[in-house]
């Protein structure tokens, strides 16, 4: 059911990219929801579960996936979060499918071995649809013909759930799982904090974006 639902939310993206051809705003929206969405499980549900266990220096490891999602950010131009600059006939973007696959499966290790597993799932499946439409969104702006372009879609979906069997099975990570859980959260907080706090144009209260924000606190609040 993990692996299904994780492949899903990128096969998702791909129809929405392909079929529905969603706008900047739209895609800017979903973006607000998975961040407050992802924030708000982190929050709710990650930050305690690492602090309740017996390793000591959880902050450092968090502090830890903050720098990390910074490198990352210098290869992705930010994908994760929204800020993307989409140009017409550009080249294949090698840089930001390599970036966005490790940090998709970096995020899908945790899964192995979380209490709150379902909390986390959907966490990363809401936050992997809007991620599926930009990554998409730059294949058809790309030189690259569809069919390549819908392939490494196809491969960009499994990253997840080969983190998270990676995750099962490889006896460093089962062994330093709150230590990477905590390197997760800093990921996601960077992540999430972003998408929700960056500056609106012109510094001006956007209505939708804010209910967008809200509606996704609410559910995984409920959740």
């Amino acid at each position: 059911m993990t692996y299904i639902a994780l492949i899903l939310s990128v096969l998702i993206g791909i129809v929405i990219v392909f079929g529905l051809k969603p706008s900047t705003k739209t895609v800017q929206l979903l973006l607000a929801f998975s961040g407050a969405y992802l924030l708000s499980i982190t929050i709710l549900h990650l930050l305690p579960e690492v602090y309740t266990s017996n390793f000591s220096s959880v902050g450092l490891f968090i502090l830890l996936g903050l720098l990390l999602q910074l490198i990352i950010d210098f290869f992705s131009k930010g994908a994760e979060h929204g800020h993307i600059h989409i140009q017409e006939n550009i080249l294949f973007p090698w840089a930001l499918f390599f970036s966005l696959s490790i940090h998709a499966f970096m995020e899908g290790i945790p899964l192995a071995h979380h209490q709150n597993h379902n909390h986390l799932l959907w966490a990363i499946v809401i936050h992997k649809i809007p991620v599926a439409i930009i990554l998409g969104t730059f294949f058809v702006k790309s030189k690259i013909k569809k069919r390549y372009a819908i392939l490494f879609l196809i491969l960009f979906s499994i990253m997840s759930p080969l983190g998270s069997l990676a995750g099962e099975n490889i006896q460093f990570l089962i062994r330093f799982k709150t230590q990477i859980n905590a390197i997760i959260i800093g990921i996601f907080l960077h992540i999430s904090t972003i998408i929700l706090f960056e500056t609106s144009k012109d510094h001006k209260f956007n209505l939708l974006k804010f209910s967008a924000i809200l509606i996704g606190m609410v559910v995984a609040y409920l959740a």
